[in-house]
Parts: structure tokens; C-alpha cells; sequence
């Protein structure tokens, strides 16, 4: 009995201990949920604190579906276009920057062939790159004759000394042929007063060829004198008297034709003229009227400025029979 009563109490008192334990693990359960939920953090708490820390917010995906879904873009939802700052209509008056004014555009310059200025009364000079009989790089003789055969006479286009095309007169001796041989001895003479003068020495050259064929004892009808067939009044100081001393006479000619040339305005088509007895207004019929008299040569040569421009110059001799250049040759009746 005592054994039966032993055992029962032994049991009783394990009973209590299985109850005891169950109800403190529920104790511990509950504790430890308590402690979960205080360190939790909601979702609020952590939307705040990225707001806070600056942190950006990822985009509610559910909206952008739902704002996609209704044709409008989320972007557009989620974000407002900075204002524009409005301008004053002071402001907006003024223009960003000030247009420089516009300059007056320059007059366009002459028109050119081959080098040479061709504005004139006589309209385009009709240069032509080879030389035939009345024609050729420094132009048409009508052009250089420009008013010969009109009731208002010779009216010479303007032409600088520098816009005419020259051959170099050294460069011209270099070929047998050159009408220059005749020159020869007398080239450094040349070269020496012409470049003194700015003037290109075979220009000079080209007189001594037209007026004398280079000769220096040439007298000439009216009493001129050597190469250049200056006239008796220009003789004063001629070495010895010899008016025809080549270098008292090429100086003296070559000085003469440089003032020429100035009082003409630098005109080298007038200067040249000049030289050989053209003035301006001379017409044909003036220039050729001594043909039938006592003195048949004191015509004025009607072809004068196309030998001389489109010749000489040109190391081409002007009165070759294989070109004769002209169209005049009113010197012909002479004999």
C-alpha cells in the first residue's frame, strides 16, 4: 500500500513538472515576439529616415502600372517641368547681340583681259593672246586708236605704264631673231635711265627701233636728232654739242618721256601717242592730211600705237612684210 502510495505521488509530482515546463516555453515564445516587434522597423519608419538621409525613393511600381494603364506616363505624373522664369518685355525687345551695320559694298574693278584694264568709251579692249595683223595682247588698234576715225578725235583709254604686257629687253636679245640686235651696244643705256624712271627699259628701246632703227646718226626731216629723234630744243647740254651722243640722247629722251607720262595722268597709252605727235581729238582726217603735200611724211603714222604696243614691245618687229601690223599704212604713199 505504502509502495502504491510512493509511486502515485512520484507521478503526480512529474505531471507538474511537464505542466510547469509547458507554459514557460509559451512565456519564452512570447518574450522573444515582444522583442521582435520592438526592433522591427515599419515601413513608415524607413520611408522617413530615406527621406530624411536625402536617399531617393524607388518608384511605387504598382502606380506606374496603374498611371500606364491610364495613358498617362508616370514620369510625367511624378514630376513637374521647372517654371520658366518669365522675361520682361524689355528684355525681350532687345535682340541677343547687335548686327555690325552692313558696309557699303566695293565698286567692282575693271574688267580685265590678259592682264591689261579694258574699260573704255570704246568698250573691251579685244586683246587677243596671239598677235595678227590688228590685234593682240594689249589690244584691238580700234581700241587703242579709240575715237581716231570719230568727229570728236583720239580719245586714249587710261592704261597704267605697269598694266601693259612687255618683253624684258634682256630676255628679248636672248633670241637671234629679235629686231633688238640693233640695239645691242646700247641696251645697258637703256636699262640704266629706264629703270631710273620706273620705265621698262625696252619701252625706250622701242622708240630708238620706230624712230631711227636703233641708228644714232639718224636726222630726221625736221632736224631731230640720233636714237630718239629728240628734237633741237632738248640739245642744250649735249657733250661737245653732239645731240646725238647715245647716252645724252637716251638720257634726255627718257627723262622727257617720264614727264610725258605724268602729265598725262600715268596714261602710257596717251604718253606714247604723245611721243610720236598724237594728241588727244586728233581725228584721221587731220592726221592724214599732209599725204599729198611738200611733206608726205609729216603724216601722223595711222597704225603708230598698235606697231608700237602689240609690236616693239613685244619683241616683235612692226614692220616685218611676213605681219605688217596695221590696217592704215598711210605712210606707204611716200615711198
Amino acid at each position: 500500500m505504502r509502495l502504491i502510495t510512493s509511486t502515485l505521488a512520484l507521478f503526480l509530482s512529474l505531471s507538474l513538472v511537464n505542466a510547469a515546463s509547458v507554459h514557460d516555453h509559451a512565456a519564452v515564445a512570447a518574450r522573444h515576439n515582444r522583442i521582435g516587434l520592438s526592433l522591427r522597423e515599419t515601413s513608415l519608419d524607413i520611408e522617413l529616415r530615406a527621406t530624411s538621409s536625402g536617399v531617393k525613393r524607388c518608384i511605387n511600381r504598382k502606380n506606374k502600372n496603374s498611371n500606364s494603364s491610364s495613358g498617362v506616363s508616370s514620369s510625367a505624373s511624378s514630376s513637374t517641368p521647372a517654371a520658366v522664369k518669365p522675361t520682361s518685355s524689355k528684355a525681350s525687345a532687345k535682340p541677343a547681340s547687335t548686327p555690325k551695320p552692313t558696309q557699303k559694298a566695293a565698286p567692282p574693278a575693271p574688267p580685265q583681259t590678259n592682264g591689261l584694264l579694258v574699260s573704255s568709251a570704246c568698250g573691251g579692249s579685244r586683246a587677243t593672246k596671239q598677235i595678227t595683223t590688228i590685234s593682240g595682247p594689249n589690244g584691238h588698234i580700234d581700241w587703242l586708236n579709240c575715237g581716231f576715225e570719230s568727229p570728236g578725235g583720239w580719245q586714249p583709254p587710261h592704261v597704267g605704264v605697269h598694266d601693259i604686257i612687255t618683253e624684258s629687253l634682256s630676255t628679248a636679245l636672248q633670241n637671234p631673231s629679235s629686231p633688238f640686235q640693233a640695239c645691242g651696244k646700247y641696251i645697258w643705256l637703256f636699262e640704266k635711265y629706264g629703270n631710273m624712271h620706273d620705265i621698262p627699259p625696252i619701252i625706250m628701246a622701242s622708240f630708238a627701233m620706230q624712230e631711227s632703227g636703233c641708228n644714232p646718226a639718224t636726222v630726221g626731216g625736221g632736224g631731230e636728232q640720233g636714237l630718239m629723234q629728240i628734237t633741237k630744243e632738248k640739245c642744250a647740254g649735249a657733250p661737245g654739242g653732239d645731240c646725238k651722243d647715245p647716252e645724252f640722247n637716251i638720257a634726255t629722251a627718257t627723262k622727257f618721256f617720264a614727264q610725258t607720262l605724268s602729265n598725262s595722268g600715268g596714261n602710257i597709252l596717251q604718253a606714247a601717242g604723245q611721243y610720236n605727235g598724237w594728241h588727244i581729238g586728233l581725228t584721221k582726217w587731220a592726221a592724214f592730211a599732209a599725204a599729198n603735200s611738200a611733206c608726205c611724211r609729216c603724216q601722223n603714222n595711222g597704225d603708230y600705237l598698235m606697231q608700237f604696243f602689240n609690236g616693239w614691245i613685244l619683241n616683235v618687229n612692226a614692220y616685218s612684210s611676213s605681219l605688217p601690223l596695221g590696217k592704215y599704212f598711210n605712210l606707204k604713199v611716200c615711198g
